[in-house]
């Protein structure tokens, strides 16, 4: 089975059409047969940047509504969420003194890391890290994750 972990750039990607949205919408179909995994903070960063499209006008009001509810559906049935344990912070803080990120795109890291570690540990295949900024993405090619960025399937 192929398992994958999205950062919030990439879940959003699945309900708005941005660059990589098609490609996003083709990994995650019912017969790709994947596990895709992100943190339980990905639902407010997500929602953040719904009401922002809201707030610009992008979005109107019903479109918000749909896409929410749509988003909070599939993370009770398609999402694995990874809730933030004390592990994940920590290692959140040690990323941070290793690499120029953001603290939310550290606790994505360190999830995605936590989560390799746990499959690892299954003999799993390794997780892809998926997300649209190309400073986390160096940062996870170099803790050892496989990348990946929908914005090169525009």
């Amino acid at each position: 089975m192929i398992s994958r972990y999205l950062d919030s750039s990439v879940v959003v990607k699945r309900y708005v059409d941005e660059a990589g949205s098609a490609w996003l919408r083709g990994l995650l179909a019912p017969a790709a047969d994947a596990l895709v995994f992100t943190s339980r903070l990905t639902a407010v960063e997500t929602v953040s940047a719904f009401a922002r499209r809201l707030r610009d006008g992008t979005l109107t009001t019903d479109e918000f509504t749909a896409l929410r509810d749509a988003f909070l559906t599939h993370c009770l049935d398609e999402y694995q969420l990874i809730p933030v344990a004390a592990d994940i912070i920590a290692l959140s803080c040690a990323l941070l003194e290793r690499h120029p990120l953001r603290a939310y795109d550290a606790v994505h890291l360190a999830t995605a890391l936590v989560v390799q570690g746990f499959l690892a540990r299954r003999g799993q295949a390794s997780l892809t890290f998926l997300s649209a900024d190309d400073r986390l993405n160096r940062a996870a090619a170099v803790e050892g994750l496989p990348t990946d960025d929908p914005n090169q399937y525009a």
